[in-house]
Parts: C-alpha cells; sequence; structure tokens
C-alpha cells in the first residue's frame, strides 16, 4: 500500500494513525507542488512545465524554499508511483485529500495519469465530514494535519476506488480549468473547482495587515492563522510583494538577506515596529 498527500505536515498525521492499525502500514509520497496557484496550462507538457517552475521561481526569490525549486518534480513522483504499480501487481495507491484547493487539485492533476490502474488507486476524501477534536468536540477539518491519530483510523472505512466515470470525466474537468488564465483555483463545494483573479486574497491579506509596523514573519503568521481561505505562505508573500508595488503597503529592508528582517509599514502609519 502506498499512501499520497499533499502536504508535509500530513505525513506525520498518517504516520501516527499507522502506528495505531497496522493494516495502514505502507508508504508514505507526498505531492509537492500547489496547483492552486500559478500557471497550468500544458502542466504535462515540458513546455508547460517550464513555465510554470519559471513562475515559481519569481513566488519564492528572497524566501527560505528559493533553493528547493529544482528538488521539487512531481513528475519523477509520479514515474516512480507507475513503476511500482507495474513492478507489483498487488499493489494499491491510497488518495488521501481534504476539503481544501491545495488537495483537491493535487487530487485532480495526479489521478489523470493513473487511468490505467482503475481498480488499485483509492481515494479518501474528507469531504465535509465532522471529527472529534483534541477536547472531544465535533468539527469540520479542511486539512489532514487537523485530525487526531485515533479519527484517522476511522476515516479509512471511507477510502473506494476512484471509478471508471471519474477517470473519464475528472481529467476533462481539470484540462478545462488548466487551459483558463486565472492562476489562484478555488474550491466551490465537493470536487469543483473554479478559477480566481491574481489578486483573490489581497483584500483579507491587507485586513489581517495591523496599523503599526510589523515583520514580516509576525505578520505572515498572523495572516496564515487568521485567513478564511488557506494558501501558502510564500504565495501570501509574493502578493504582499504585490501590494507593495500598488502602493498599499511598504516593506522596509533587504530583500537579499531574505523574509526574517523585512518590516511592513502602512502608508501613513507608525513606523514602531510590533515584536514577535
Amino acid at each position: 500500500m502506498i499512501h499520497i498527500v499533499f502536504n508535509t505536515a500530513d505525513i506525520a498525521a498518517l504516520e501516527a494513525a499507522i502506528a495505531l492499525d497496522e493494516s495502514l502500514a505502507g508508504k508514505i509520497i507526498e505531492i509537492k507542488d500547489d496547483y492552486a496557484v500559478g500557471p497550468l496550462m500544458d502542466i504535462y507538457e515540458t513546455e508547460g512545465f517550464q513555465l510554470r517552475k519559471d513562475w515559481w521561481t519569481k513566488v519564492l526569490e528572497h524566501s527560505p524554499y528559493s533553493d528547493q525549486l529544482d528538488i521539487v518534480d512531481d513528475r519523477l513522483t509520479v514515474h516512480q508511483l507507475i513503476n511500482s504499480l507495474n513492478h507489483d501487481e498487488n499493489e494499491s495507491i491510497w488518495i488521501w485529500m481534504g476539503q481544501n484547493a491545495h488537495d483537491v487539485c493535487g487530487y485532480y492533476w495526479l489521478m489523470s495519469q493513473f487511468k490505467e490502474y482503475q481498480g488499485r488507486i483509492q481515494v479518501l476524501y474528507l469531504n465535509n465530514l465532522p471529527f472529534l477534536n483534541e477536547k472531544g468536540q465535533l468539527f469540520y477539518p479542511t486539512y489532514l494535519s487537523q485530525i487526531q491519530p485515533k479519527e484517522f483510523i476511522k476515516a479509512k472505512k471511507l477510502a473506494r476506488p476512484i471509478t471508471l466515470s471519474e477517470f473519464e470525466l475528472d481529467p476533462d474537468e481539470w484540462n478545462k480549468i488548466c487551459t483558463e488564465q486565472e492562476v489562484i483555483k478555488f474550491l466551490e463545494g465537493g470536487k469543483k473547482i473554479v478559477n480566481m483573479d491574481i489578486n483573490f486574497y489581497d483584500k483579507e491579506i491587507l485586513s489581517l495587515l495591523t496599523k503599526n509596523a510589523q515583520k514580516l514573519p509576525s505578520a505572515l503568521s498572523n495572516i496564515l492563522a487568521k485567513m478564511k481561505v488557506k494558501t501558502g505562505d510564500a504565495f501570501v508573500v509574493y502578493r504582499l510583494k504585490a501590494l507593495a508595488d500598488l502602493g498599499k503597503i511598504v516593506f522596509v529592508g533587504d530583500w537579499e538577506k531574505g523574509w526574517k528582517d523585512m518590516v511592513i509599514q502602512m502608508p501613513g502609519g507608525s513606523n514602531q515596529v510590533i515584536e514577535d
């Protein structure tokens, strides 16, 4: 059994569940790209892949992840997964996804490459399902890492094969989404993904900044914790830079030194930095 997740934090959560239930034992693989943002035109072709890589190079500039770009290649991961399926006819893949655009877009990108293995690809979509949190209260997780290990074990009952109909229809829907120009994908409900303008997050990002100056890591932590529709930290910083270009905010500091010493100020606001 091979488990596929779409977030690094999901790996630890699934490992903890496996420790409680050996029937889940298997290799855990992470699909690392975030297909909910960025260009997707001709994503399966060399030219489209390079276009996306160039976009990520710009987004990750000055970030803690700028040296990881050449390491991440989900195409190689899929190649290795297909080799595993071909080598062992009893091998199966379980795709785990939470109710968020990041996971669902990753699922779409991935599953369209496994059509000939129908019957051996299982999906577990935790779509609008209640679980118990640490206090024993019901809640509706959007990410797998929010689920307690013992609750994860219950979730395995949701595993089902991806149907032939899904293998035929879902890639068509995904390809339609990929041909549109907008770079942000929004989960409208179920598995329905819709495109949004590049400035989709900007209003909420601005609303979560303080009037006083803040160091970028502190502001970023607050934004990521409170924003209603989540996205990655690098993309938030990318949009903050765009907002600075528009004069909505001001950055003070040297980007060449990375994020840690950069300060965000509101135009006309206090330059007194709020400490972490």
